[in-house]
């Protein structure tokens, strides 16, 4: 059985090398047409709330895809 921080290790790594990856990388921009069609979507009153969402999502995203790559590259090079 896993103990607790086990547990709790893969979601903080996928959080941490997201935000990582978010310094490095740049956010996708939305056109102003995709915007307002997002905003009326998604019932948004302001931009900043739009792009709040997107932010976190593309931490989300860019931390999931990196962890997988690095659990890939280090069972299949790391181990001895």
């Amino acid at each position: 059985m896993k103990s607790t921080f086990e547990n709790w290790l893969a979601p903080m790594s996928i959080l941490l090398l997201g935000f990582l990856s978010a310094l490095l990388l740049p956010a996708p921009a939305l056109g102003p047409q995709l915007a307002a069609r997002l905003m009326a979507l998604l019932h948004f009153s302001d931009l900043n709330q739009l792009y709040t969402i997107v932010l976190c999502l593309w931490f989300l995203l860019l931390g999931t895809v990196e962890f997988f790559v690095l659990r890939f590259l280090w069972r299949r090079f790391g181990q001895v």
